[in-house]
């Protein structure tokens, strides 16, 4: 292999870790407010329901 053909790979591989730390990174749980985690939990438990209604 040539020294173009190695540094090329190199490259690709370091792009692809790159990548997926970033992912990793932004991937953090954030901080809700109670008053939004209410909300939250409101609009989960409407979507059950409307799941399981549809499924009969």
């Amino acid at each position: 292999m040539t020294f173009t053909t190695i540094f090329i790979i190199i490259i690709a591989v370091c792009s692809v870790f790159a990548g997926i730390l970033l992912i990793k990174q932004s991937a953090k749980k954030f901080k809700l407010s109670d008053e939004q985690q209410e909300k939250v939990d409101i609009r989960k438990a409407e979507q059950l329901k409307k799941d399981k209604e549809q499924e009969k």
